[in-house]
């Protein structure tokens, strides 16, 4: 019988996951965003999940139906027979995932889900299954798309990822399914059939050993667990697995050529102890060496040709700048002087310093490491070609001098990265640098209006550096940006950032009243670049508001704290039934409104309110919203407010206020800058509180991830 199968895996790995399921016997394969859908048999179902590389779950459909109301959803759950897949003693966990569907609160979707299969068994039999969402007998995985949901039964269970052998992990490990798509991808599989070797020089737990081992071995990536989803399935084949438990077992380990040497080294000792008792655990003791040794004491490959693949620490891992490019630039020449005649490729993050390895790949592929994007870069070591002065653009070759180069490369690079993916992502605001090179401490943005403006953002040096080298830096960085970035100089703006004493915080630099018109989401916005430090647009909650977007549809929509009210416009955008935005400041009520009027948004259904937040959340007792955006600043001492406002002190209090407000399957999005923030969920226990700030921190500040903190909380 043809069954149907949708399989997940990495981001950026979906081909390679197509083409090793069409070797299991899968049929009819159609490639969508984050895995592959295809018919098989249920033995083709098991043979993936004890084979396959690549697949992180394999989902086996059971059912679908159209649903747009939860009442419908409940219905369409209701009509499968659930005794068919599981027994009333048994436990369940219920994964709902939504796209552009109208079921945009999926807990309470999938409470839905569970209610749906209860009520069923208690109807039938008296008896109920009960929940266990870390353990489960079975996972059920609900998919809504637009008004179809799919229901399927996870036969993974726990993530195929999860081999068996991580027995030490470090911390930030490399997923095992991740590490298997970069070596088939890089040709390990080729390389080694050719007697090829395989070296780490910055191994860590030993992922990528394994893996490659386990490749060269021919040994089954569930070879070691017992755990899968399909074995509390009420339709389980014992038999059928059994068969292939066995087959696996009596299958003769290959080996391939001479018995390529596969090596690992790192020079932290705790991560060689690790990756020592993970290859161990995994059967590859006496098959793969490690040793504690840094990449300077490398020494030249044991063959002429194989694979050197490595994960360097990320700037999450590394935190100083420096360290991380002196770290690239010793791999780079590890890999030029130790390894002549070997492909070589490393994962790095998107914000890596990866120019400082002197090498240019002839191939990068974005993947992503869990949320963290990242970049695969493919080198050929008997091909390199050194990045220098000479690959710049003649124009800015000729703005570098000797004090300048690096800041000039460095801003260079990151404005061809950068570029690329603002045209992708339709961003014409972004930042471009944020003292990457720590003697050039500027933080730099673009705004593209009718005309291109940078901002340059000075700050405050230190008083141990001397004041007229300080002077001569910036002086050498504004002769600089305006040929790197091709903006016209009198539209480049230089301001000083320092720390603000409480009551100067907001005031006004200057009366220019010069606004540009910029767009996001093709929605026009208001910025003043020279009136204040702050120019109405916080580049850092684009993400934020991308999100209001999302969530924003037929919802009424309350942004406190509005600031110049581009949420609002957003919330609108994203076709929210109401917004209000409250702000006690004259001028951002009337910037908003303004902001509200260039995208046709007016009253009564869009309206502002001149108000002190906080005795606006006290006193509104008869107000009530779908979706709540609540950014406080970090201090505020307003001769306007009648209490000081210490987000540290008082976020407590102010979250609880405001979920009065808050309609029972609401969401408040709660967010602020404050750089040493920690959020007191222990007083909060009544509230679901979920930290998002990883997958709001963009592209361009991934530099800065504690630019700002950003949570959603729900009712319980």
């Amino acid at each position: 019988m043809r069954l149907r199968y949708f399989a997940t895996a990495p981001r950026g790995f979906e081909d390679l996951l197509e083409a090793e399921l069409e070797r299991f016997g899968a049929a009819a394969l159609k490639r969508r965003p984050g895995g592959v859908s295809f018919r098989g048999s249920l033995e083709t179902g098991y043979r993936i999940c004890l084979w396959s590389r690549l697949a992180e779950h394999v989902l086996l459909q059971i059912g679908v139906f159209p649903a747009e109301t939860p009442e419908a959803l409940y219905r369409g759950i209701s009509g499968i027979l659930w005794r068919e897949h599981l027994d009333a003693s048994k436990t369940l966990a219920v994964t709902f995932v939504s796209r552009h569907s109208g079921f945009k609160h999926t807990h309470f979707a999938a409470l839905k889900v569970k209610d749906a299969i209860v009520d069923q068994f208690r109807a039938a039999t008296g008896a109920r299954p009960s929940i266990d969402l870390k353990n489960p007998d079975l996972r059920i995985h609900v998919f809504a798309e637009r008004d179809l949901v799919t229901v399927n039964i996870d036969l993974a269970g726990a993530p195929l990822h999860r081999r068996g052998y991580r027995v030490r992990p470090l911390s930030a490990p490399l997923k095992e399914t991740l590490a298997a798509g970069i070596l088939i991808r890089t040709g390990w599989p080729e390389i080694f059939t050719r007697g090829g070797a395989f070296i780490d020089p910055m191994c860590g737990s030993g992922t990528l050993l394994v893996e490659a081992a386990w490749m060269a071995l021919s040994f089954p990536p569930g070879g070691l667990r017992d755990d899968f989803g399909f074995i509390g399935w009420g339709q389980h084949d014992q038999a059928l697995w059994q068969r292939l438990r066995d087959e696996a077992d009596r299958r003769p380990i290959q080996a391939h050529g001479n018995d390529p040497p596969i090596l690992g080294f790192d020079a932290d000792e705790a991560a060689t102890a690790a990756a020592a008792a993970n290859l161990s655990r995994a059967g590859l003791k006496e098959r793969v060496q490690v040793e504690t040794r840094p990449l300077s004491e490398l020494q030249t490959a044991p063959k002429t040709s194989g694979l050197v693949a490595t994960n360097p620490p990320y700037g999450e891992r590394l935190r100083n700048e420096q360290a991380l490019e002196a770290l690239y630039r010793e791999l780079g020449h590890a890999l030029k002087s130790r390894f002549p005649g070997f492909q070589a490729a490393v994962l790095a993050a998107e914000s890596a310093p990866v120019d400082a390895i002197g090498l240019k790949a002839e191939r990068a592929h974005r993947v992503y490491n869990g949320p963290i994007r990242c970049r695969l870069l493919r080198y050929s070591l008997h091909a390199e070609t050194r990045l220098d002065a000479a690959a710049c653009p003649p124009r800015i070759a000729a703005a570098a001098t000797s004090k300048a180069t690096d800041f000039i490369n460095r801003l260079n690079k990151n404005q061809r990265r950068l570029r690329r993916w603002a045209k992708r992502n339709e961003v014409s605001c972004y930042r471009v640098y944020d003292a990457d090179v720590p003697e050039y401490a500027l933080a730099i943005d673009l705004y593209q209006g009718d005309s291109l403006w940078a901002q340059i953002q000075e700050y405050t040096p230190p008083r141990s550096v001397d004041p007229k080298r300080a002077s001569d830096r910036l002086r050498a960085a504004l002769a600089a940006v305006p040929e790197v970035l091709g903006v016209e100089k009198q539209k480049v703006v230089l301001k000083r950032r320092q720390r603000q004493r409480q009551k100067r915080q907001y005031e006004r630099m200057a009366t220019e009243e010069e606004f540009i018109q910029v767009h996001e989401a093709g929605c026009p916005l208001l910025v003043n670049l020279k009136d204040r430090i702050d120019t109405g647009l916080y580049l850092d909650h684009r993400p934020i508001r991308m999100l209001i977007r999302e969530l924003a549809n037929e919802r009424s929509f309350l942004n406190l704290f509005a600031y110049t009210g581009a949420a609002s416009v957003q919330a609108a955008a994203g076709g929210a039934r109401s917004t209000l935005s409250v702000d006690i400041s004259a001028t951002y009520n009337e910037w908003g409104q303004r902001n509200l009027k260039l995208n046709n948004l007016t009253p009564p259904q869009h309206r502002y309110v001149r108000a002190d937040c906080l005795e606006w959340i006290s006193a509104a007792r008869d107000e009530s919203f779908d979706l709540v955006f609540l950014d406080p600043p970090t201090f505020s001492n307003s001769k306007r407010m009648r209490r000081t406002l210490d987000i540290q002190r008082d976020h407590v209090e102010l979250i609880r206020d405001t979920m009065r407000l808050l309609k029972p399957v609401g969401i408040l999005l709660f967010s602020n800058h404050a750089r040493t923030f920690r959020m007191d969920t222990n007083s909060l226990l009544e509230f679901k509180i979920e930290n998002i700030t990883p997958e709001t921190i963009p592209v361009d500040f991934q530099r800065s991830p504690r630019i700002h903190g950003c949570w959603r909380i729900t009712r319980r």
